[in-house]
C-alpha cells in the first residue's frame, strides 16, 4: 500500500499523485507499486533492502539519492513467542522525494500520518528525517516502559507460583529485550555515520536536534541494558523461588501423609484377631482412639514446631 502526503495550510494533506516535497510512505508494497517506485527514478534495491526483515541498520548513497534503513521497534502482540521485536525502516532521500519503505505497519510511521506531530513538514526532508529517528528513539523507550510494566505484573504472581508458566513468560520479554539492544546499538553506529557525514550540518537546528536524537538513542539503550540484566537476574532468582515453593508443597503433602497414617496404623494393629491390651474392657474402643488421637496430635506439633505445616 502506499500512501502521498504533503503539508498544506490545512495540515498534512493526503495525494494521489506524487509532487515535488511530498512524503510517499509505503508499506508492504505489490510488485506494480515497486514499479511504480522504480518509475520515480528509485533504485530497485533502495526498494528491497528495508522489504528484508533481516536488513541491519545503515545508510548508502548512489547518485546523489541517500538511502537510510534503521530499525524500529514493532509490537506483535501477546500470544506471540516474542510480543516486540524490531523490523527495519527504509528512508529514502532524493531532490524530490522523501520516500519511507517498511514491511509492516508499525507506530512509528502510524503516528508520523496521523498528522499529530507538530511542526512537521515533508517539504524539510533533513527535518523530516530527524523528526522521524527522535520519535523512533522515543517509541523504544515507550515500549520498553510497557515491557517493565508486564514483567512487574509477573513478579507478583511468581512469588506463590510452583510453576514454570511464568517463567517462560518472563523468558519472551527477555527475547524482546535482546531485539532491541541489538537494533538499538545498530542504529547508534547508523546515527553516528550520518553526523559524521556532514548531512545535517546546512542548519544549526538539523545539528542539534541530531544530537538530540543520538542521545535520545544511548538513552533508550542504557534503559533497555538495565531492564534487561535485572530480567536476568529476576528469572534467575525466581527459578530457585519456583523450585522452594515445590518443596515446600511436597514437604507439606509428606507431613500429612504421615500424620494421616497413624490413626491407620493404631486401628490396625488392634484389629488383629490376637490378645491385646484393653480387649475386655467395655472402653476399648475410646482407649483406642484416644491413642490414636494422642499420636497423631504429638506429631501434627512435632510437625508445626519444624515448619511443615
Amino acid at each position: 500500500m502506499i500512501s502521498i502526503y504533503k503539508n498544506t495550510d490545512t495540515g498534512l494533506t493526503t495525494l494521489t499523485e506524487p509532487v515535488t516535497g511530498c512524503w510517499i510512505n509505503a508499506i508492504d508494497p505489490a510488485l506494480d507499486e515497486i514499479q511504480w517506485l522504480q518509475d520515480l527514478q528509485i533504485p530497485q534495491d533502495y526498494i528491497t533492502y528495508p522489504l528484508d526483515l533481516d536488513e541491519r541498520s545503515r545508510t548508502e548513497r548512489e547518485n546523489g539519492e541517500l538511502l537510510i534503513v534503521l530499525r524500529v521497534p514493532y509490537y506483535q502482540g501477546e500470544a506471540t513467542d516474542v510480543p516486540y521485536i524490531t523490523i527495519p525502516l527504509g528512508i529514502i532521500i532524493n531532490e524530490k522525494y522523501l520516500i519511507t519503505i517498511c514491511k509492516r505497519e508499525n507506530s512509528t510511521l502510524n503516528e508520523f500520518a496521523s498528522g499529530r506531530i507538530r511542526g512537521l513538514s515533508t517539504g524539510k526532508r533533513n527535518r523530516f528525517v530527524l523528526r522521524l529517528l527522535l520519535n523512533t528513539a522515543s517509541n523504544y523507550l515507550a515500549h520498553l516502559r510497557e515491557i517493565n510494566k508486564v514483567v512487574d505484573d509477573l513478579e507478583d504472581q511468581l512469588q506463590l507460583s510452583t510453576r514454570n508458566k511464568e517463567v517462560l513468560e518472563l523468558l519472551k520479554y527477555q527475547k524482546s529485550l535482546t531485539y532491541f539492544t541489538t537494533a538499538l546499538k545498530s542504529n547508534e553506529l547508523m546515527m553516528e555515520r550520518l553526523q559524521r557525514s556532514q548531512l545535517f550540518k546546512a542548519y544549526p537546528e538539523d545539528e542539534d536536534l541530531l544530537e538530540d536524537v543520538i542521545t535520545e538513542n544511548q538513552q533508550a539503550i542504557e534503559m533497555t541494558n538495565i531492564s534487561s540484566n535485572i530480567l536476568s537476574s529476576m528469572m534467575d532468582a525466581f527459578a530457585s523461588i519456583i523450585s522452594n515453593n515445590l518443596n515446600g508443597v511436597m514437604k507439606f503433602l509428606a507431613a500429612i501423609t504421615i500424620v494421616i497414617s497413624i490413626p491407620t496404623m493404631v486401628t490396625s494393629t488392634f484389629g488383629m484377631n490376637v490378645d491385646l491390651p484393653f480387649a475386655n474392657s467395655q472402653f476399648a474402643f475410646w482407649i483406642v482412639m484416644a491413642i490414636a488421637g494422642g499420636l497423631t496430635l504429638a506429631f501434627a506439633y512435632v510437625f508445626a514446631k519444624r515448619d511443615w505445616f
